[in-house]
Parts: C-alpha cells; structure tokens; sequence
C-alpha cells in the first residue's frame, strides 16, 4: 500500500489518505462520493423591490470550495486526458493565483470528493503519481463575480417570484430589440443593463412601446439602458443594410423567408417591391442579376433603400426606387413597365424570365390586391399576349384554424375570382394562434385584363391553370 500525505491545494494540511494500487480500484468506489451541489454555482439571490431598483453588480460576489488539481501549465493535455470527463461544465480550466506557471483544473464535486482520492478514478491517480501531484490535489476556493453569470442567472437572481426572465430579443447591429411584458415594466432598465453587460457588442436596448405604425411601419419604442442612437448596421446573408431602426420596419426573425422568396427568383427575372422598405428584398434581387423597381410610402425607409443600393455596390440600371403609395406604385409605374416590356417582346425572348410582385405588408397588403382587377384592361389585345402575368407574393395574417383555407378565401374575394395553383407558405407564428402566412400565386388573366375567360382564351389561347397547394 502507498501512503499519499495530501493538503489543501492553497496548502493547508488534509487528512492522510492510503490508495490501493490503482489497479485494484473499483469502478463503483466513485458512487460513494456522490453529493447534490443544487444552486451551487448559481449568483446570490438579491431581489429587487417591487417598486424596481438599480443594478449592483457589486454584490453578484460568492465564493465556493470545489475539488480540484494544481498542475504545471505544459501538462495541460495529459491532465485533461485523465480528468476532464470528472471536471465542471463550465470554465474548467483556470490560472492559479499563487503560480503563473500553474494551471487549476475544477472538478465536479457531484463525482469527485477532495479528501478522498478514490473519487478521481483509476486515470486521475495514476496522473498524480506519474506527475507527483499528490500534494497537488485537494479544495480550492473559487470566487465567482457578475462576470461569471450569464444574463439569464442574474435576472433570474434579481427579478421576484412570478416575474419571468425574458426569453429572448431581437437583436439589430448594436441594437437589442425587447417586447416587455406588463409585469417586467417595473424591471426594464435593469433588463436592459444587464442585457447589454453579458451581450457583447449591444451599445442600445430598447422597448417595443405599441404596435406597429401601419402607414410608414415602424414600431414606438424607448430606451432601456445605453447610448441613444438608432442608426445601425446590420448584415444578412452577405448583404449591409444600413438604417434608422426607430424610423424604419426591420425584423431580423425574417431574414429565412427573405432567402427563401429570393431563392425563386432567377437571374434576370423582374421583381415589383411594392412595400420594399430598406430593401431586405430588393437588394439580394438586384444582387442576383433581377431587374427591380421597388417602393416604400415611408420617406425614411425610401431614404436607406436607396443608402443601401449604394452600400451594397448594386448597379443603378438594376434597381429602380420610389417613394409612393404601393396603388399608386402599381398604376403608374408597374402598369407602364409591364406594358412596355410587352410591347418590346422582352418577355418572350427568354422562357426562363418571369415576373414577380412583392407584397410584404401582412396587415394591409390582401387589402391591396384591389389594385389588379382591369390593371391591363385598356391595353390593346395583341399585346396581351406578350405581358408576362405577374406571381404575386403576398404576406398576410390569419387568426383561423385552418389559415390557408382562410387567406385564400379573403384573396378571392378581393380579386373576385378564384386563384389555383397557389403556394400557401406559414412563414411564423406571430403571437398565439395568429401566424404570418405568404400567398404566392400569378394573377389570373381575367382579373389583369378585366375581361371574361371565354373572351381572353378566344384572344390568346391561354392554357388552363393548376390546382392549389399548401407548403
């Protein structure tokens, strides 16, 4: 038998230990050391008052005794070898505080006891004795700060009994986007500090204050903690975009369904923005080789699309910008283009080319779909048939049970006619039972024409269309 003298890793003297040799040692013997460390590694519990409170980060102070090795730094592999399945999940490693030329590795006091070596296993012992760590072995104190927590733990220390820890937000460049509920009011400038202390790069969180403005489409929101700057910059899928995020829509949670709609597209195709705000649409098209007009009602939204056409090194003859309503978009400047392209026989020169019509205004934008009954009426009828009839992708909610049969429903109705072959696309759920849905489907010709089927087949021979499907 081998008689190990073991002491406290800052030095103090602990009870001497005898090991068997480490062949011998049991698998089983580990059970035995077994202890529940609970709220162990969690802040101190410092709740606010109910009337609010300020930040201390002052106090987020805890010392803990864990077990653990003191190691030359050059054995750092080899000791994490033999121990790390035994070490703690988070920040095992750590520099000694008596030694520079230390390291410290914390094991899980769940598994490993520190005066009893048995608990490190048949690995662990035969690292000590190799290394004559033995002494090495033993408690050291940890001191735990507000840095090491993470925002969820110290609000989850800070925040009363019933009031829940907000489970996320959006984050735009610097700028952290939060929807307060009622009860986290009192709290939200603490939210906010601490929100920006853990998240590196936040300069600005801020409050969603009411909903949506749905003429110019920006949300009323103010300021929880930080600098007071809502410009920002912000990349999606290789794309800057650059704005005034008070002044302008952006939401980040769309940023998968943008790809998707400009997925469809193929070079060369036209794509109408009818609500293209900063051009989170506009300039991935205009990027890909599409020929885009694109319009937003909002003058500061128009004013960063165009900032971001620049930004994004786009040529100016592959976007065309606007700053009107998204009717008056539709009757002045699509109707024209789509008629001059049918004039020249633009469309029929390439098969693979096709046009499209961005609606992304899901509260309103059904209703602007009064705008393509008899948009084309007037045109004579051998142009017709070389107008390219545009696919519409239209944002909508819905409320219902069965959404696609609901928005379908309301789009016929404007359009006083039935539209087959739509895509139906939940693109996400926005609050509870309400989901954001996209209708993509090309406008039936005797809508666009404003004229009867018979007529229009007799003129252009159209084929019959295909059933509808739902994504």
């Amino acid at each position: 038998m081998k008689t190990v003298h073991l002491t406290n890793i800052c030095g103090m003297p602990q009870p001497t230990t005898r090991l068997r040799p480490t062949t011998l040692i049991p698998v089983t013997a580990m059970a035995t050391f077994q202890k529940n460390t609970g709220d162990m590694f969690l802040p101190p519990v410092l709740t606010l008052a109910d009337e609010g409170g300020m930040l201390n980060r002052d106090l987020f102070v805890k010392t803990i005794l864990l077990p653990a090795v003191r190691f030359n730094k050059k054995l750092t592999n080899t000791c994490l070898k033999a121990l790390k399945p035994k070490a703690v999940a988070h920040k095992p490693l750590r520099n000694s505080p008596s030694d520079p030329e230390e390291k410290v590795l914390l094991l899980n006091p769940e598994i490993v006891s520190s005066d009893n070596v048995i608990s490190l296993g048949e690995a662990g012992i035969t690292f000590l004795e190799e290394h004559n760590l033995e002494s090495k072995f033993g408690d050291f104190p940890l001191e735990l700060k507000y840095s090491d927590w993470t925002s969820d733990e110290v609000l989850r220390s800070l925040l009363p009994k019933g009031v829940e820890v907000p489970t996320g937000f959006s984050r735009i460049g610097h700028i952290a986007h939060l929807n307060l509920r009622p009860e986290q009011l009192k709290y939200k400038h603490v939210i906010g500090e601490v929100l920006m202390d853990k998240n590196p790069g936040l300069k600005t969180v801020v409050n969603k204050t009411g909903e949506i403005n749905n003429e110019f489409r920006f949300f009323n929101m103010e300021l929880l903690a930080g600098e007071n700057n809502m410009i920002t910059t912000t990349k999606e899928h290789g794309h800057s975009f650059e704005f005034d995020f008070s002044k302008v829509y952006w939401n980040p949670r769309l940023s998968t369904e943008h790809t998707r709609i400009v997925g469809m597209l193929n070079k060369g195709d036209i794509v109408y923005d009818m609500f293209a705000g900063v051009g989170p649409f506009a300039v991935p098209a205009a990027k890909k080789g599409c020929s885009v007009l694109a319009s937003d009602l909002n003058p500061e939204s128009f004013k960063w699309l165009e900032r971001n056409v620049k930004l994004n090194k786009i040529n100016t003859g592959s976007i065309r910008t606007y700053n009107l309503d998204g009717r008056e978009f539709i009757r002045d400047i699509v109707r024209k283009d789509l008629v001059k392209r049918a004039e020249e026989q633009n469309t029929c020169c390439d098969p693979h080319q096709r046009t499209h019509v961005i609606m992304n205004l899901p509260s309103l934008a059904i209703e602007f779909l009064d705008v393509f009954p008899s948009l084309l009426q007037s045109i004579p009828t051998g142009v017709r048939g070389h107008v390219q009839l545009p696919t519409v992708h239209c944002y909508c909610f819905s409320k219902e049970v069965d959404t696609a049969s609901d928005v379908l429903r309301r789009i016929e109705a404007v359009l006083s006619h039935s539209i087959e072959g739509a895509l139906v696309h939940d693109v996400r759920d926005v609050a509870p039972n309400k989901e954001m849905m996209c209708v993509s489907f090309k406008v039936p010709a005797p809508v666009i024409f404003g004229c009867s089927t018979e007529d229009l087949y007799e003129a252009t021979e159209a084929p019959p269309v295909k059933k509808s499907r739902t994504e």
